[in-house]
Order: C-alpha cells, then structure tokens, then sequence
C-alpha cells in the first residue's frame, strides 16, 4: 500500500505547491483511491508531478463538506469519468465558519455536486469492498476541538454549532496492517480510533490525518490541556501517528514532545509505504 500526499498546507519540497486544504493518493492492492481534493486544482498539479495518474483512480471519498477538502471535486469529475465518489448525505447541507462576532463565512461545497451521476451518498458505515471501510457512526465526545464551536449549520434562518454529522472516515485492512485515515477529526480523533478500533476488532497500525487542534480562523492552537489529553491517549497504544493540516504545526510540535517517535508530520509531496 502507498499514500502520497498530493496537497496540505505545507510542502516538503518547492518543486510542490500547497495551500490549507487536503488531498490523499492511496494506492492498495485492488484499488486507487483519491480521498479528498484540496481547496482547488493544486492537488492536479502535485499529482502529475508525483505521477499519479488521476484518471485511473477508481474510488474518490470526500471526508466532509468542507471546501478545503472539497473545492477541487469539480476539477476531478472533469478528469476522471469512471470514479465513483462517496460523500455523506449531509455533506452538502450548509457549512459556515464565524470569523469574528460579526462575520459569518461560507465553507461548504455546492449543492448542484450531490446532483452529479457518479456521487454515492453515504451515511454510517458503508463497506466499499473489502477491506475498506467507510464510517460516520462516532458517538464518544472526549477531548474535542473548541475550535469547533465557531463552525456552523444553517437551521430555519439560524446559525447553529456543526455535530459533523457529514464527517466520515476510512478504515483500510490490507495484509494485516489496519490503518485509519481521517480529514479533520472534528469529532476528535481519540473518539475516531476507538470506534476504528471497535470496527477492526482490535489495534490499529496507523493512523494518518489531521488531529484539528488549531483554529483556522484566529490561527492559533488549542490549549496546552486539551493537546496534552490527546497526546496521552495516543501514546497509550502501539500505534504510529502521521499528521498535517487541521493539526497545526504549533499542536505538532507539543504532541511531538510527548510522543516522539511515535507521531510525524506528513506535507505534500511526501508519500508512505506500508
């Protein structure tokens, strides 16, 4: 198995361009999958550049309705004819982010894409083929983002908090190796593994994604309590941990001192072999 990663906010390399948006190229056995496609057409241009051929993927996913996971969908329905993409059924309703107390910004992705022939919608947990797994169904509320507090739902004229509902995940099972891979853990990511844990019966080998302990709209990480509290819970498994985006380099750096090893920072143009 091999992911690269085609767009994150940082780069490894000046020969790649990035942005605050994400996009992963995972090639398994069966199958190429594209999950999520960045805030714009970047992740095209990465991509052929890590010669990865887009129009061969067979399987696109969106981890949730925002546009900098989802901008550049339309640019891949235009390449890729064959693809079936999976999106949640409520990915589409309406997201908001609040900048400040008198401005409220629109960060969805367009109704008019859930009308296109190959979308799939989704909800639960939805068995793709073997060994691949997408889930919704995340019920344990510990150590989640404040941030997501100024991100929101439209509901009869008023702005509400978001419960990412539309956030799904991917569960990969290839030749014993289980590994999670999420967009933004916005409903935490110590809440996420367990319920992978519960849907692979046991451990996992990986996880790889953003963590969402930084806020966007103010820049700045969460407090040093919370990014503590996920830090212990990571470290309490023998799992290895790649992140970016959502996580923020500034919450990187203070899981790093506390888990070492075991957490690394993945920007575009880097890529993993399992």
């Amino acid at each position: 198995m091999e992911i690269k990663v085609l767009v994150e906010n940082r780069t490894c390399s000046s020969d790649f361009a990035c942005e605050h948006g994400l996009s992963l190229y995972i090639e398994t056995g069966k199958h190429k999958i594209l999950f999520d496609m960045g805030g714009s057409t970047i992740f095209l241009e990465n991509a052929h550049k890590m010669g990865v051929d887009l129009s061969l993927v067979d399987i696109g996913i969106l981890s949730h309705g925002h546009s900098d996971h989802g901008g550049g969908l339309p640019a891949f329905l235009e390449l890729n004819k064959n693809a079936n993409i999976y999106i949640h059924e409520k990915a589409d309703e309406g997201h908001y982010a609040r900048r400040d107390q008198d401005k409220i910004a629109e960060i969805g992705i367009s109704p008019q894409i859930m009308k296109e022939p190959k979308i799939i919608c989704t909800k639960g947990d939805w068995q793709l083929d073997e060994g691949l797994l997408l889930f919704s169904s995340v019920d344990k509320k510990q150590l989640c983002s404040v941030a997501n507090n100024s991100l929101l739902v439209q509901n009869h004229n008023e702005y509400v908090k978001d419960s990412f509902e539309h956030e799904q995940n991917l569960l990969l099972t290839e030749k014993g190796e289980k590994i999670l891979i999420t967009g933004c853990a916005h409903r935490g990511i110590v809440n996420i593994m367990a319920r992978a844990m519960e849907l692979a019966g046991g451990p996992l080998d990986a996880v790889i994604g953003g963590f969402h302990l930084s806020n966007p709209s103010t820049g700045q990480c969460e407090a040093d309590e919370l990014i503590a509290g996920v830090a212990e819970c990571l470290n309490s498994y023998e799992t290895k941990y790649y992140t970016f985006h959502c996580t923020g380099i500034e919450a990187y750096r203070k899981l790093k001192m506390t888990m070492g090893d075991k957490i690394s920072y993945l920007a575009t143009g880097d890529k993993l072999i399992f």
